[in-house]
């Protein structure tokens, strides 16, 4: 729960950063608790959220970062591992390449996460790369269902959608829900 605090001695944006944060943490809980619907891939998987696509990379015991190149530009990714290329393409969509970030994790893991260029349920990737990676039909609805509980979690913060089921008219993000703030 989110009590506002006026205070004319504390600036404007100082409470934005504060409701940022805060929806940003009620958002990576939500994942926790509502799980991820990923998608294997021979190199390891990949997942989305709104905002984001994360991909795991799993690579030869004792990698280390100077055995790595992740390069991504707004419509491509690359990944080179010990001079080996394990992913190449145009992406499905844009990304904003200055927000992307990567890390490898336990010298056994490539953590990838791409900050998406529209971040709206609608939004949906059905694969990673153009016609590479992609997710089955199963796979796509789960995942339209995931950002359209996401979309409502975030449009209405206090209630909690991660255990919630959504059947109906969710894709494209789901329907437009009356505003009751006006």
């Amino acid at each position: 729960m989110f009590c506002r605090y006026y205070s004319k001695s504390i600036p404007r944006l100082s409470e934005t950063f504060a409701v940022s944060t805060l929806l940003a943490a009620e958002m990576s809980h939500f994942d926790e608790r509502s799980g991820i619907v990923s998608v294997e891939t021979p190199w390891g998987k990949w997942w989305q959220t709104i905002s984001e696509i994360y991909i795991e990379v799993n690579v030869k015991e004792g990698t280390r970062g100077k055995d790595v190149n992740v390069e991504f530009k707004p419509s491509t990714l690359r990944v080179d591992v010990c001079g080996e290329t394990v992913i190449k393409g145009d992406l499905f969509s844009i990304i904003k390449p200055d927000d992307s970030i990567w890390t490898i994790e336990d010298k056994k893991m490539i953590r990838i996460c791409l900050c998406k260029g529209r971040e709206v349920a609608a939004n949906l990737w059905k694969s990673l790369l153009k016609n590479q990676y992609e997710a089955n039909i199963l796979e796509q609805d789960n995942m339209q269902k995931k950002l359209t509980l996401q979309r409502y979690q975030l449009e209405n913060p206090g209630f909690d959608f991660s255990s919630a089921d959504i059947s109906g008219n969710y894709q494209e993000g789901g329907p437009q829900l009356p505003s009751y703030n006006d």
